[in-house]
């Protein structure tokens, strides 16, 4: 069958690009997702994300390989297996990154893609209650919602306190400025998960010029007898093999682990690991897979002298009380992320822009070791406080394993590989405890639970780090943008180097990984991902009506 358009992976990106390429009617789309469809009540209850973070059906449950640096422990990465990806299981915080993140990614060599090219895209993609404003749109697809009414009140506390070590509160890290301390914003819409899949494709479905295929497993892209165009995709679906044509392009928007795998089998990538694993060479483009970046995080845990969500979701008459608040008001801790308060600080008066992020959890829970274990709330009132780095500085890869697609890639973090990395591990756990000192959080604070008296030193911060530390869920850079094939992977107008019909539109494209939560910025990139992919599609439909034109003038004249 052929399609103008094959788009792989209905994830965050992959749903925006399938709606807005079908939009005008005139192109034909094929979305594949190798997940099934996106029902259910865990993926509309914001809080349903716990029930999803150790759920095969619906989640690919990665792993690293052994971090020489975290002590050999392979570090989890769930990543969405369902229409709507990771943005389908995700904790929904809303954050774009930092104006100087993007700024970044057009000084190395991508033009179009600094903060002031990219903020409109931005506005359009949301419905923000500020409404039509220099920051924000009032009209796009996905509603966000500031969680400052509904938030925990121990919240106000952890606020009043950074205000009091005199670190100025921020009431939109959306704004003009991402520093300071505040409350989160979430993607929902009416109590409800607004991902890009509800917001985006639920409203495309019914298009006659889309088609979705759930289930279906891409297995490699195809290409021409002269391996210079990607002419289709083949996948796995139920069994049964198939293949698609593209007349137009196909566009990888699977993920930053995924893209680079397909890219890989599919014979593009570099040429010691294709041949390694058997691949056909189509096309050696070395930065396939390289340059992966994530956000690492470790959390400090407090038992507190006021009620906290733990004595919430610990007795089930609660989680009654609440589930029907949610049920029938869309309201309430359900309607929410866990994840309230925090912000973006510097370390120290150094460093020229905020490179930490805190997370001031109202709610206090070990992550389980094991997949059949869950998230449950530690048995006591507690919180926690949550540190990540905003711009890591080590490079990891996506590697695949071999040449079947069954077989998961290997997933190296390389955490901690750098010296500014691991010190600023320390840097953050400092800042925890310094911001832990302020007469607010003191007046709600019994003790601290975890890491307590085994960190008092850099040297024990550092270990602390090491052995509890892991992701933040935040994986992008795999198939990088930038002008140099052997540096990067697509150009800035998202087109993989040195083959014709292909791009790639996802987290994995980033140059570097931007300062906050990276949903936000995964569908701005769709976005104007489709815009060229549209506006090269206008250019190729008017340079052939101009050659048709003259050329029975050119046949006269000869």
């Amino acid at each position: 069958m052929n399609y103008d358009y094959i788009i792989v992976g209905a994830g965050s990106a992959g749903c925006i690009l399938a709606e807005r390429l079908s939009a005008s009617g005139r192109h034909s789309v094929l979305l594949l997702e190798a997940g099934g469809p996106d029902k259910g009540f865990w993926f509309k209850i914001p809080i349903g994300f716990a029930k999803l973070y150790y759920n095969k059906a619906y989640n690919w449950m990665y792993y690293s390989e052994p971090e020489p640096e975290l002590g050999g422990r392979q570090i989890y990465a769930p990543r969405g297996k369902v229409q709507g990806g990771s943005g389908s299981i995700n904790a929904m915080i809303y954050v774009r990154g930092a104006a100087r993140d993007f700024d970044d990614w057009a000084a190395a060599g991508n033009p179009g893609w600094s903060y002031q090219d990219v903020l409109p895209y931005f506005r359009k993609l949301e419905s923000h209650p500020l409404g039509n404003t220099t920051w924000h749109g009032a009209n796009g697809p996905v509603h966000i919602t500031p969680m400052r009414d509904g938030a925990h009140p121990i919240c106000a506390s952890f606020i009043e306190g950074c205000e009091q070590l005199g670190y100025e509160r921020n009431d939109d890290f959306n704004g003009a400025r991402l520093e300071g301390v505040g409350i989160y914003d979430v993607n929902t819409r009416n109590g409800k998960r607004d991902s890009s899949s509800v917001a985006y494709l639920h409203r495309a479905g019914h298009r006659p010029n889309l088609t979705i295929e759930h289930h279906a497993r891409a297995t490699r892209v195809l290409f021409d007898a002269a391996k210079q165009r990607a002419t289709g995709v083949e996948i796995v679906q139920q069994g049964v093999t198939r293949t698609f044509h593209a007349n137009r392009e196909v566009i990888v928007a699977a993920g930053a682990v995924d893209s680079p795998k397909l890219l890989q089998l599919s014979g593009v990538g570099p040429r010691a690991l294709l041949a390694k694993h058997g691949v056909e060479m189509v096309h050696e483009l070395p930065a396939v897979g390289q340059n992966l970046q994530d956000h690492l995080c470790a959390s400090f845990y407090y038992r507190a002298r006021v009620k906290t969500l733990n004595d919430s979701f610990s007795s089930w008459m609660s989680q009654l009380k609440f589930g029907l608040q949610w049920l029938f008001a869309r309201s309430g801790p359900f309607s929410m992320s866990v994840n309230q308060s925090g912000g973006f600080f510097r370390t120290n008066a150094g460093e020229a822009h905020p490179n930490m992020q805190i997370y001031f959890n109202p709610l206090s829970y070990r992550i389980p070791k094991s997949n059949r274990a869950k998230l449950t709330p530690e048995p006591y009132s507690g919180f926690l406080v949550c540190f990540n780095p905003c711009r890591p500085t080590s490079r990891g890869s996506v590697e695949i394993a071999s040449n079947s697609v069954e077989d998961a890639p290997k997933i190296r973090g390389n955490y901690l590989s750098t010296q500014k990395d691991r010190d600023e591990a320390i840097a953050g756990s400092r800042l925890v405890r310094k911001l832990m000192q302020a007469k607010a959080l003191q007046a709600v604070t019994e003790s601290e639970v975890t890491p307590a008296g085994e960190v008092t030193d850099d040297a024990s911060m550092l270990q602390f780090f090491r052995e509890q530390s892991g992701s933040i869920y935040h994986l992008c850079g795999s198939c990088a943008m930038g002008p140099d094939p052997q540096t990067a992977v697509v150009d800035a107008r998202l087109r993989v180097h040195g083959l014709d019909g292909l791009r790639v539109v996802d987290a994995s494209v980033f140059p570097n990984i931007t300062s906050g939560n990276t949903n936000a910025a995964t569908m701005m990139v769709a976005e104007k991902g489709a815009d060229l992919i549209l506006e090269d599609a206008d250019r190729a439909i008017a340079d052939r009506s101009l050659a048709a034109r003259f050329q029975p003038a050119v046949a006269a004249s000869s």
